[in-house]
């Protein structure tokens, strides 16, 4: 399986970044019998756009086939998206190594709906 999760930089030692439109990096995790196999760092191209960046994000993260996002904040046009190519979203934050642990032991909270504000824009 094959889950996404916003993140500060390219590595599972990374923090989550809570801004899942304008994160910097998508981690690309492939957990397979319950252990991490592989990891791949995405740009986040959408970050510096000046509006639609949580939709734009979304189809970055939705064209690498993943069944799962993991992020801390989640404005409701992302969520949209995710909700129609039934992909399960996640609240999570802290250490992403950690975080994606937690989410192979099930212990993390499928959203069912949006938790961020939409235009939670450029500072």
């Amino acid at each position: 399986m094959k889950i996404a999760i916003s993140s500060t930089g390219k590595t599972l030692e990374e923090e989550i970044d809570p801004r899942f439109g304008r994160c910097a990096y998508f981690l690309i995790v492939n957990i397979e019998n319950k252990e991490i196999k592989e990891v791949k760092a995405i740009e986040n191209t959408a970050k510096a756009q000046s509006g639609g960046a949580g939709i734009t994000a979304g189809e970055i993260v939705a064209n690498q086939d993943v069944k799962a996002i993991i992020t801390t904040n989640l404005g409701p046009r992302a969520f949209e998206i995710f909700d129609q190519f039934k992909i399960k979203v996640y609240s999570g934050q802290g250490k992403i190594k950690d975080v994606v642990n937690e989410f192979i032991k099930g212990n993390l909270k499928e959203l069912s709906n949006a938790n961020g504000p939409q235009h939670q824009g450029l500072n």
